[in-house]
């Protein structure tokens, strides 16, 4: 009996690189509540803080570091890029405290950004290296250790871990801000998360997965029928269904995570929440998908209907971000009755989204298809951001003769929501080239 075949050892494995990814989301997300206290403290302005979040992708889409990340994890496994992924992830993230607390040289301007930004968004987008990477290793890892066993439910519940670190970034980033008296200070704490994420990794080296390849008599590295290959792109490229996949999922995910982002100062600019709370309500979303993820997915793999669901989160996306640009309503219950449901379509579409893509593409050609579809999100997930902010700099900023700052939210919401009527015709698309094509994303995943 291998190590793998001991029950208690694979979840003690989960929960360790689990632990990794819910520090890796806790980074990623705890400056989202602090948009206010950068304009205060630190002198940026919208387009500044639409900068810095769009740098995440920086490097993943102009170096296709997702794709030579993946090559990595062929060649040498998931030992050396799981470790080499998380140490990118410490050094960015200690870029960008170097930046913020004025480590490094803040005064003046280089390409037309403020130092201090473009140094914050260096450090930012290494970190993104490092993030995305790890999420692919992570990913091998549970297919490593629960192939043969509680495959699907090991990778729901992955993520539903990771995104607790979402949720709890939302609940304290200003709180903890407060408590450390400034933005630095709450960065170096999510540093020392990230420190304990890749000592965990590390001692899941060390301990187990050297282990395990020993016992199995591998190296570690893929087999070479496995390995990411150039020749599966065009492959893939010459799919219909998939592209169709890949716009569907970069404009359903530009809808959420950057609205998530601007999520805490709309609470504070719309609905007149304090600013120390402005994170609360939002944090609604990642929490909720930690219970509806894992029971749509359940749905799916049992009755089918994935276009049918992916069509349904599409469509409620529309009225969600809609409501959200009403002006004169600026209730809190009516904000968290919207954040709700924002976290109904989160869990419907990626539930049935990604087992979907393993019905359009061959099983051989998946890694080569995943890798695109995470490069093209990045595209997204890069632009929308950055869009956003310029557009709340130029024509949705209001200056009161005291000198307060606030935003007028109307516009971003309207280009939410038309990116939401774009998902819904592209998922429409998908439903009708899966009948023409006979894909199966309309029958369950189990058979009976």
């Amino acid at each position: 009996m291998s190590l793998r075949d001991k029950k208690g050892t694979r979840w003690t494995v989960l929960m360790i690189v689990s632990l990794t990814m819910m520090a890796a989301y806790f980074f990623y997300d705890a400056m989202a509540p602090l948009k206010g206290m950068l304009e205060r403290t630190q002198g940026w302005s919208s387009t500044d803080y639409g900068l810095f979040t769009s740098s995440y992708s920086w490097f993943n889409v102009f170096l296709l570091m997702l794709f030579l990340g993946g090559i990595l994890l062929d060649k040498k496994g998931i030992r050396f890029t799981g470790g080499l992924a998380t140490g990118l992830m410490v050094v960015g993230a200690l870029v960008k405290y170097a930046a913020l607390s004025g480590i490094l040289p803040t005064a003046g301007e280089s390409f037309g950004i403020k130092n201090q930004v473009l140094y914050a968004s260096i450090g930012f987008g290494i970190y993104g290296i490092g993030a995305e990477v790890a999420g692919v290793v992570v990913t091998r890892t549970i297919v490593k250790w629960f192939t043969g066993y509680e495959l699907a439910l090991a990778m729901g519940l992955q993520v539903s871990i990771a995104r607790i670190g979402t949720g709890i970034a939302y609940l304290t980033a200003n709180p903890l801000a407060e408590y450390f008296q400034n933005v630095p200070n709450l960065v170096m704490f999510g540093v020392v998360l990230l420190i304990i994420g890749m000592l965990a990794f590390l001692i899941y080296n060390i301990t187990m997965d050297k282990k395990l390849d020993k016992e199995l008599g591998t190296t570690g590295t893929t087999s070479p029928e496995d390995e990411f290959k150039f020749s599966d792109v065009k492959v893939v490229f010459g799919n219909y269904g998939f592209w169709l996949m890949t716009i569907l999922c970069v404009l359903f995910y530009s809808c959420v995570f950057p609205f998530l982002k601007y999520a805490p100062d709309l609470m504070t600019n719309k609905f007149g929440i304090e600013e120390k709370w402005s994170g609360v309500i939002p944090s609604v979303l990642p929490l909720g998908t930690v219970l509806l993820t894992p029971l749509f997915g359940t749905i799916y793999d049992k009755k089918g209907k994935g276009a049918t669901i992916m069509i349904i989160g599409a469509l409620m996306l529309i009225g969600i971000h809609a409501l959200f640009s009403v002006p004169g309503i600026n209730n809190w219950i009516y904000a968290v009755c919207l954040t709700v449901l924002l976290g109904i379509s989160f869990s419907l579409v990626p539930s049935a989204m990604w087992p979907s893509v393993t019905k359009i593409i061959p099983e051989k050609q998946l890694g080569t298809a995943y890798a695109l579809i995470f490069w093209v999100q990045n595209i997204g997930l890069m632009c929308v951001p950055l869009l956003i902010g310029v557009v709340l700099d130029k024509w949705c900023k209001i200056e009161s003769p005291d000198g307060t700052i606030s935003y007028d939210y109307t516009i971003p919401m309207l280009i939410f929501t038309g990116i939401a009527v774009l998902s819904v015709v592209v998922a429409v698309l998908l439903k009708r080239e899966d009948a023409r094509k006979g894909y199966g994303l309309e029958k369950a995943n189990m058979k009976k």
